[in-house]
């Protein structure tokens, strides 16, 4: 499990830049709607780049995926070549997608080791988090949803939890309550917990001593405009970040 994620990453550069900066994990998102969209050529480009110099094991890839169709993210990831270990590739459902579509994901061995898919065959297991809105002081819409994911047998690899905002699916730079989902924590056992929402260099430290997540993921926070990150703040974050979780640890 990776500690810290860049999300929306657009360029080879950038990519290339969060693993300089010790990040484990970039997302792409592939919500066309996004100011950090990225094509399925654009997101090979940048993998292809990447991996020239770091390891699935040194830095995962997410493809950020909003209400899309089950075989819209099968032919996005089969266009950008995502498949194989060596990829490193993992999904991230930010929408409102039911858990009825996570077991439809690991029914086509995503999410879930040894399956085969209808587009490509046999692959490695790509992991699945589920990000949330959070939207109240309770989380307990949140671990209703998870005990219905464990009901169908298909839950998620990990959570993130973003702050809501209406009409906007992430990427806003508005904070998560971060007392809420300390305290909601205790509702949502036995996965990883992301923290996301308006995280910054400057607020990072203290979200993760609130919260106590066991990762962070920060996009409008490191950029000097949307979409192009900011190699000053990229460093600045992880360093804060990596701090902060060391901290916990003692």
């Amino acid at each position: 499990m990776f500690k810290i994620k860049i999300c929306g990453v657009t360029t080879p550069e950038d990519a290339l830049l969060a693993a300089e900066a010790g990040a484990g994990a970039i997302g792409l998102n592939f919500y066309e709607q996004s100011p950090r969209f990225v094509s399925a050529g654009r997101a090979a480009e940048i993998i292809d780049r990447l991996r020239q110099d770091y390891s699935a094991d040194q830095l995962r890839v997410f493809g950020v995926f909003v209400n899309a169709t089950l075989d819209d993210i099968l032919w996005t990831i089969r266009d950008a070549d995502l498949f194989g270990s060596e990829k490193g590739f993992g999904i991230q459902l930010h929408g409102d997608e039911p858990p009825e579509f996570i077991r439809s994901l690991h029914r086509e061995g995503l999410g879930r080791m040894g399956a085969l898919l209808q587009v490509t065959g046999h692959v490695p297991e790509l992991p699945v988090i589920r990000a949330f809105r959070c939207r109240g002081a309770r989380l307990s819409a949140e671990a209703d949803y998870l005990n219905h994911c464990r009901q169908l047998g298909s839950p998620p690899q990990a959570l993130l939890l973003d702050s809501h905002q209406p009409g906007s699916y992430g990427g806003t730079g508005q904070c998560a309550d971060w007392n809420a989902i300390a305290a909601g924590r205790r509702d949502l056992p036995g996965l990883p917990l992301i923290l996301a929402g308006g995280l910054t260099p400057e607020n990072v430290a203290q979200a993760i001593a609130t919260a106590r997540p066991d990762a962070v993921d920060v996009a409008s926070g490191v950029e000097s405009s949307p979409g192009k990150k900011d190699p000053a703040t990229v460093y600045g974050f992880v360093a804060a970040a990596k701090k902060a979780f060391e901290a916990l640890d003692k």
